[in-house]
């Protein structure tokens, strides 16, 4: 097979994204397969001892038919069948294949996330209660502001963390079957059975560990539109939190332990998971541009605006899985100079220094936001975790 077109040369935070790899879709996609010929030998009361796996799949002979075909479920299926006959795939078509087998992979890249970053929260619970009088003065429009407290300042990030988690709570992740048209005529046909579409899809479902929608949203986007806007909300609270370890690390107020170097100038000490979780924040919008374009869609299929979504999907997972990496790491490599955090008094046209009531209103904010989290944690460990 030729090399790899990307291994994270211009990706510096790839090893996590490595969770919704070009192998992880075919995985996936084969897994949707082997679902359905179950799901499918059940009811008709046949065997389904076929074994389908991706490994002996020819890599190479899968593109050449993904660029003939114009998309890669073709060769899939033709490769497939040699593993386990024609019942492999019947009544299914291209996009049920698909989009279960992203819905499969955004499932696994954000449990994978909402870890990293429930980890993440508890370290900054840990900075925020420690730093809950440590002075500081705050900054409104770049400019020197009120007092405030270091611990308060991290609360906002914490917040951001916790609304990502609720956010990635909510979202399910839907199994989508409807055949060729959408309306599973193919399966009814097939089985002689009304509702063998309702049949299959909710035993799909079942292996699966996905949603059964009830439905076939193929050409009704809003459970993609769902999945890839909880995965900005991990980019969007990395790049929130990205932005003022950058500016921090400059005032010289928060360091990252480990820093990375520079080619030039050997001083340098650049906060660079912070840069990157910026850098992931911007990136994510333009994948979110693709995604609601493509959801303005047409006919039983569009042409276009659903091969349009498969890589912006994948990059908004991608960007996530890294952000909360990111997220985890810088989480336990800060260091506090807190002898320079100190809030002093300033002249007269600067800002106050700080005062007790200062400290009660700004522990106030952290024990509400450090409350907010816990539950957010407690209640994860009661359902067994929130994703579904």
């Amino acid at each position: 097979m030729a090399d790899a077109f990307d291994w994270g040369l211009l990706e510096p935070a790839a090893e996590a994204g490595l969770a919704v790899s070009d192998d992880r879709v075919l995985a996936a996609m084969v897994e949707v397969e082997r679902a359905y010929l179950a799901a499918w030998s059940e009811l008709l009361g046949v065997d389904s001892s076929a074994e389908l796996t991706s490994e002996t799949i020819d890599k190479d002979a899968l593109l050449r038919s993904s660029r003939q075909a114009g998309v890669p479920v073709v060769g899939l299926v033709d490769a497939l069948r040699r593993q386990g006959g024609e019942r492999v795939h019947q009544g299914m078509t291209s996009q049920d294949v698909l989009d279960t087998a992203l819905m499969i992979v955004s499932r696994d890249a954000l449990i994978q996330a909402r870890t990293q970053l429930a980890s993440a929260g508890r370290r900054l619970c840990d900075l925020a209660l420690e730093h809950r009088a440590t002075t500081i003065i705050a900054r409104t429009l770049t400019q020197e502001a009120e007092p405030t407290t270091l611990g308060a300042a991290i609360s906002v990030w914490l917040d951001a963390v916790t609304s990502a988690l609720e956010v990635l709570d909510a979202v399910t992740y839907p199994v989508q079957l409807g055949g060729a048209v959408g309306d599973g005529n193919a399966m009814v046909r097939r089985s002689g059975a009304p509702d063998a579409v309702t049949t299959l899809r909710h035993r799909v479902a079942e292996e699966l560990g996905l949603t059964d929608p009830d439905r076939s949203w193929h050409t009704e986007r809003s459970p993609v539109q769902a999945v890839t806007q909880a995965a900005a909300s991990v980019c969007s609270a990395g790049g929130r939190i990205g932005r003022d370890l950058g500016l921090l690390a400059r005032d010289g107020l928060i360091t990252p332990s480990h820093g990375g170097g520079s080619s030039s100038m050997p001083h340098k000490h650049n906060p660079v998971d912070a840069v990157l979780l910026v850098a992931n924040g911007l990136r994510v919008g333009g994948a979110l541009a693709v995604l609601r374009s493509a959801a303005l869609s047409y006919d039983a299929r569009p042409a276009g605006e659903w091969h349009a979504e498969w890589q912006a999907w994948r990059e908004t997972l991608r960007l996530a899985a890294e952000s909360a990496s990111l997220l985890d790491h810088v989480s336990g490599d800060l260091v506090v100079h807190a002898e320079g955090a100190v809030a002093q008094a300033r002249p007269e046209t600067g800002p106050r220094a700080a005062d007790d009531s200062d400290l009660i209103a700004t522990g106030h904010v952290v024990d509400s936001v450090v409350s907010r989290f816990s539950r957010v944690v407690r209640a994860d460990r009661a359902t067994g975790g929130g994703t579904r």
